[in-house]
This record gives C-alpha cells, sequence and structure tokens, in this order.
C-alpha cells in the first residue's frame, strides 16, 4: 500500500505499449444492492395505472430495464410482494331481510291475435300460440 491509502499496483509490459500506474480503490462500487422485498416494492409501485415506468425508475435511481426485469420475476412469482402490497379482500356479508320474500310469477299469457289475409279475404281471430304453429305449418305446406 502506498502512504496515500491506495493500493499500488505495477503492470509489467513491453516498453511499446502502457507502463503506468494503476489505481486499485476499495470500498462502495456505487453500484445500489436492493433487497427482493425493495425490487417487488418498487416492480408493483410500476404496476399502478397511470405510473410511468421511467418515472419509477427515476425516483428509485434504476433504470427501466431493471424495472421490467423485475415486474416480470414478479409475474412469475420470483419475487413476492410484501404484506403491505399484497392484495386484499373484504368480506361480504349477506344479511337476511325481514321482509317477506317476493316470488315471481309468470306473466299472464293473453292470446295472440292473428289476422290471415288471402287474396279478398281477411280472417282475424285470437289463438293460443300451439294452434297458431299449426295453422302456419298448414299454410307453408299448402304453397
Amino acid at each position: 500500500m502506498g502512504a496515500d491509502g491506495k493500493i499500488d499496483v505495477h503492470l509489467d509490459v513491453s516498453t511499446a505499449g502502457y507502463a503506468g500506474r494503476l489505481e486499485v480503490l476499495e470500498g462502495p462500487t456505487g453500484r445500489r444492492v436492493r433487497s427482493e422485498a425493495d425490487r417487488a416494492r418498487i416492480a408493483a409501485e410500476s404496476l399502478m395505472p397511470g405510473v410511468q415506468v421511467a418515472a419509477v425508475a427515476r425516483k428509485h435511481g434504476a433504470t427501466r430495464w431493471q424495472i421490467y426485469d423485475w415486474r416480470r420475476r414478479l409475474r412469475q412469482g420470483q419475487l413476492a410482494l410484501p404484506e403491505s402490497m399484497a392484495p386484499m379482500f373484504a368480506p361480504l356479508m349477506v344479511e337476511e331481510s325481514s321482509a317477506p320474500k317476493r316470488t315471481m310469477r309468470p306473466p299472464k299469457l293473453t292470446p295472440a291475435k292473428v289476422e290471415i289475409v288471402i287474396d279478398d279475404m281477411v280472417i282475424r281471430t285470437a289463438v293460443d300460440l300451439e294452434h297458431l304453429a299449426q295453422v302456419i305449418r298448414a299454410v307453408r305446406a299448402s304453397r
């Protein structure tokens, strides 16, 4: 180690190449080390409606590609959401009503009114649906 606290490294190279001093710095590399929980939280934040991935990346000092990777890992279950961000469901409470239950009555059927026009003759009649179907089949068969 040199007098300034840095490690001295000397390179043995030919005289035609570069032969200078190379400094090796110890300590933090400047890279952020995030926990899996932080990655999951940031990825979940980027999935919120109306949020831009680039804005989330800037806010947390990450790249967009890191965020996209974390989102993929979150979808695949490789990252777990923290308890505070897990989807929550509210219990559904159904209470019995004291009011009398109304039953649906079938609608009152009124007989169908049929008007048959053949040349200058008009037949108007009220008929039930089964009888009407028979009449229609008979008319079609007569043609």
